[in-house]
C-alpha cells in the first residue's frame, strides 16, 4: 500500500511545473517522508493539460477542479491558478477534509483572504501559502542572525523586487495584467514577497505609506489569458490595464524599525532582482536573489582594518539545508527553495504541525497590502490591524 501523500494540483503554468518538480525532488532531498503520490493535475486546456501530465508523470488528469477536490484518492490539493480561483478552489478542498497548498497573494481581496483562513481554523487542516523566498539559505541565515541579535537592534529594512517584462507598450493584456483576475500588479505579484520576507525577518508592521503608478494604461488584446505571455491578436485592439504597474511605499514596523519598498515590472535591465537590505546597531546583512548562495554580512565589532562587507557563500553544512544537497561551493536555485517548501509543507502534515508560512502569513500580507492600496488612494498614513482569528 502506498505511504505517501497523494497531491492534487490545480495549474500547469508555470508555478505547475515548479511544484511537479519539487514533488519528484522531494524523495531524494528529504527521504525521511514518504514520497508524494502525484495522483491528479487539473488544467482548462486538453491538449496542454495532456502534455503536461505525461512530461510530469502525473496519473491522472481533469479539466474540471471540483474532480480534484472531491477524490477519496486525494489527500491534498496543491493550488497554482490565477489569484480569483484560489478561495473557492481552497473553501472547497478543505471543506472536503483536504490539506491545501495555496499559491500567494492567498486571495483577490483581504475579506477572500480572511474567509480562508477562517475555513482553514475551523476544518482544522494543514494549510501553506507559497512564500518561497523564506526557504532560500541565505535569508534563513539572516533570521538566525536576526534572532541572535548579532545585527544589534534592527533599524533599517529595505526591499525591492525588480522586473522588466511588461516595459513594451505592444505587450499584451495578459491575466495579470487584469484586476479582477490577479487582484493587483507588482504589489501583489512582486510586493508581496518583500511584505512576507519584512514579516518573516523583522516582525508585525505598524503603518504604510505609499504611491503607485500605470505606466502604459492600455494594452493589445491577448489571445489568451494565461501566463506571463500571450500573443496579440491584434495591435488595434487595446483593453485597459487596471492594476499598478509599480508600487513603492514605506512602513513603520511595531518594533520601531523603518522599511523601504519599491516593487516595479517597469525596471529595464532586472530580470528579477529581489534584494533586501537589514540594518542593526551591531551589523547589516544584504540579500540578493539573482545571487542567492551569498549573503553579504557585516559585524560593526570586526577591526577597524578589516570592516566591510564580507562575502558568505551558504553552501557549508553549518548553513541552512547545507547538508542536504551538493558538496560545499556548488550553489543552489530557484526551484530548489520550491523543494524546501513543499518540505516543510508535507512533513508538517506528517507531524500533525502547523506549516509556515501559511494561511495566516498570507492574511497579514494581504491586510498591509490592502493598506498599502488605501494610502496610494487617499495619499496618508494608513494603520495595518491584523485582526487575525488564529495561529
Amino acid at each position: 500500500m502506498e505511504r505517501g501523500l497523494k497531491i492534487g494540483m490545480v495549474g500547469y503554468k508555470f508555478m505547475g511545473k515548479a511544484h511537479s518538480y519539487a514533488y519528484r525532488a522531494l524523495p531524494i532531498i528529504f527521504p525521511n517522508y514518504p514520497a508524494p503520490v502525484m495522483q491528479i493535475i487539473c488544467g482548462r486546456n486538453p491538449l496542454d493539460l495532456e502534455e503536461a501530465r505525461t512530461n510530469w508523470d502525473w496519473r491522472l488528469a481533469t479539466t474540471d477542479w471540483n474532480d480534484v477536490v472531491q477524490r477519496d484518492d486525494v489527500d491534498v490539493v496543491d493550488i497554482c491558478t490565477p489569484t480569483d480561483t484560489h478561495e473557492a478552489i481552497a473553501v472547497a478542498a478543505m471543506e472536503q477534509g483536504k490539506h491545501v497548498f495555496c499559491e500567494k497573494p492567498l486571495g483577490l481581496s483581504e475579506s477572500a483572504a480572511r474567509h480562508m483562513e477562517r475555513v482553514a481554523q475551523l476544518t482544522g487542516v494543514t494549510h501553506m501559502i507559497g512564500f518561497n523566498y523564506r526557504f532560500a539559505p541565505a535569508v534563513l541565515l539572516a533570521k538566525r542572525l536576526v534572532e541572535q541579535q548579532r545585527l544589534g537592534r534592527i533599524y533599517h529594512f529595505r526591499a525591492q523586487f525588480l522586473q522588466d517584462w511588461i516595459v513594451d507598450p505592444d505587450f499584451p493584456l495578459v491575466w495579470r495584467l487584469d484586476r479582477t483576475i490577479a487582484g493587483s500588479g507588482a504589489l501583489g505579484d512582486l510586493g508581496s514577497h518583500l511584505i512576507d520576507l519584512a514579516h518573516f525577518l523583522i516582525g508585525d508592521i505598524a503603518s504604510v505609506t505609499g504611491v503607485s503608478k500605470t505606466f502604459v494604461s492600455q494594452r493589445p488584446l491577448a489571445s489568451k489569458m494565461a501566463g506571463l505571455g500571450g500573443q496579440s491578436e491584434s495591435s488595434q485592439q487595446k483593453g485597459p490595464v487596471t492594476v499598478d504597474d509599480a508600487t513603492v511605499f514605506l512602513v513603520q514596523f511595531v518594533n520601531g524599525a523603518l522599511g523601504t519598498f519599491e516593487a516595479t515590472r517597469f525596471a529595464l535591465g532586472h530580470r528579477s532582482t529581489n534584494f533586501f537590505e537589514i540594518n542593526g546597531s551591531a551589523g547589516s546583512v544584504r540579500f540578493d536573489f539573482e545571487r542567492m548562495n551569498e549573503l553579504s554580512v557585516y559585524f560593526q565589532d570586526d577591526a577597524d582594518d578589516v570592516q566591510g562587507f564580507r562575502r558568505v557563500l551558504v553552501t557549508d553544512p553549518p548553513h541552512p539545508y547545507g547538508g542536504r544537497w551538493w558538496p560545499a561551493g556548488h550553489g543552489l536555485g530557484y526551484d530548489h527553495t520550491l523543494v524546501h517548501e513543499l518540505a516543510e509543507f508535507v512533513s508538517a502534515i506528517e507531524e500533525g504541525r502547523s506549516a509556515h508560512p501559511n494561511f495566516t502569513d498570507g492574511v497579514k500580507c494581504q491586510v498591509v497590502m490592502e493598506a498599502v492600496e488605501t494610502s496610494c488612494q487617499t495619499g496618508r498614513w494608513v494603520t495595518v490591524d491584523y485582526g487575525l482569528s488564529g495561529e
